[in-house]
């Protein structure tokens, strides 16, 4: 009886957090929806192509693409129960999104410190609003992979410790799928 009810707890958990992805997935899909309105706003500033650093926004992709990959060798390292693989593999996802974050911060730093802020333009405000909304999400990963780390290294595979860690991966192949747009609407069409 105990497994019945464990087992129902854990299909709700999972009902309930693709309920919180799709509402995720409104959300991007309206900013989205607002960058792109918004795309040739500039009110006589700088347009994507004039300000974009393409070869340093496809070292983020690529960083971000490879954080995924790490994210499926934790969930294989889960399967085996394998701790300190998991614990290993979730650092080195937690590190390259990290290094992300920061060249997502230091891309945002260096356009407002050339005077291209979101309070320039439509464009620019609809950009750091989209993009900057990735980025908190990813801060929220990055904070939620190093509670996951800390959970196992303390409570080892426990049922909840192994269902969160399959909801994050869930989560951080999302982000993914959300940054390729990104770099694909955004960056490349911006760019061209």
């Amino acid at each position: 009886m105990t497994n019945i009810i464990k087992t129902e707890d854990s299909s709700k958990t999972l009902l309930g957090f693709w309920v919180y992805l799709m509402t995720d997935c409104v959300l991007f899909a309206s900013l989205f929806a607002t960058y792109a309105v918004l795309q040739n706003n500039t009110y006589g500033g700088p347009s994507g192509k004039q300000i974009f650093d393409l070869p340093n926004i496809f070292i983020e992709t690529i960083l971000l693409l490879t954080s995924s990959f790490t994210t499926g060798l934790v969930m294989l390292a889960v399967k085996k129960r394998n701790k300190n693989t998991v614990l290993l593999w979730l650092a080195i996802t937690w590190v390259l999104g990290a290094l992300f974050l920061s060249l997502e911060i230091s891309e945002f730093r260096s356009m407002v410190l050339a005077g291209n802020s979101w309070r320039s333009s439509a464009f620019l405000s609809s950009f750091f609003t989209l993009v900057g909304t990735h980025g908190l999400h990813i801060l929220a990963g990055l904070l939620w992979a190093g509670v996951l780390a800390f959970q196992l290294a303390t409570k080892g595979f426990t049922e909840n410790v192994t269902r969160r860690l399959h909801l994050f991966s869930l989560f951080w192949h999302f982000l993914d799928i959300i940054w390729i747009f990104i770099f694909t609407i955004v960056y490349l069409r911006g760019t061209l």
